[in-house]
């Protein structure tokens, strides 16, 4: 494995490290070297499900694990396949299997193909309403990797996009019942990805402005310790709203002082001109999503009581 094959914030260490070079290339381009990608697209997922009671739910829960493994390596398969030619113009993307025509276009697509297959049988496992809530998702999908090349805050699409499992799992468990609940954690969800995604996306603030693609890291300057500071206090105001809602007791609302005082932590100790400090505060969100699954397992539980 050299380091032309790989992007430098892998976690290429174990099973796909040993692939053949053929389908190595292919495990890259979803992304199966950086599995914080699924965790953040799962936990909204679990979020959901937890939250609107579904605390004993588990199989469903695993089910969209999987499917957030398959999809979120569908999106990144996609995103390759529409944004080669800019990937080409940034050092950490170059390397990347389309932008460096060592995975063609047309074998890109068969893979996306059939990542979305495994997305399907997933689908198929929730009920009717889940699922017309999940395939409301895919407009928004389609349209992110356009996003920075129109507006210089994609991560607002991004946290659209990436927190739709939120929905789904609450519909899955509750159905259209209690949506001011879903509403609230949705939004708090939003927040959240706008926030871990414009610390990653301080890792390339001089390569998108040279090659004029848009960023929150960019648009917010000079502010950008603050800008994420205000929307996780967003996020944890908006879940602390959706808390009360499903369990309106002023206890419920510790469970969610170990989340927020994670974020806090990011926030605060954030060095934006620092990329490793980026990548290692961006990362930390697999276990602030963690810390908030235990908050929605132990409110919705309670709630059922």
């Amino acid at each position: 494995m050299t380091s032309a094959q790989i992007v430098p914030d892998t976690e290429l260490r174990g099973l796909v490290a040993h692939l053949p070079p053929g389908l190595r290339d292919f495990a890259l381009l979803a992304r199966f070297d950086r599995p914080i990608g699924w965790w953040l697209l799962f936990w909204p997922c679990a979020w959901g499900v937890l939250l609107a009671g579904g605390a004993m739910r588990w199989p469903i829960v695993l089910w969209l694990l999987l499917g957030s493994i398959a999809m979120r390596g569908a999106g990144c398969v996609y995103n390759d396949i529409v944004d080669a030619d800019l990937d080409r113009q940034v050092a950490r993307t170059a390397a990347r299997p389309v932008a460096s025509g060592r995975v063609s276009a047309r074998a890109a697509w068969v893979w996306l193909v059939a990542l979305c297959g495994v997305g399907l049988v997933v689908l198929l496992q929730l009920s009717w309403q889940a699922q017309a809530v999940a395939l409301g998702s895919l407009a928004l999908v389609a349209a992110y990797p356009f996003m920075k090349r129109i507006t210089g805050w994609p991560q607002a699409w991004l946290g659209l996009v990436f927190t739709w499992g939120a929905p789904v799992g609450w519909v899955e468990v509750a159905g259209f019942d209690r949506l001011g609940g879903l509403t609230l954690l949705y939004a708090g969800c939003w927040a959240w990805c706008m926030g871990y995604d414009t610390i990653y996306a301080c890792q390339d603030r001089e390569d998108d402005a040279l090659v004029g693609v848009g960023s929150s890291a960019l648009s917010m300057g000079r502010h950008v310790k603050a800008g994420v500071a205000a929307l996780y206090a967003m996020a944890v105001a908006c879940w602390g709203g959706a808390v009360w809602l499903v369990r309106p007791d002023p206890v419920a609302l510790l469970a969610l002082l170990p989340v927020a005082a994670h974020l806090a932590w990011q926030a605060l100790t954030l060095r934006p001109d620092d990329g490793d400090s980026a990548l290692a505060r961006f990362r930390s969100n697999r276990f602030a999503g963690l810390l908030m699954a235990a908050a929605c397992l132990v409110v919705g539980a309670a709630a059922q009581l």
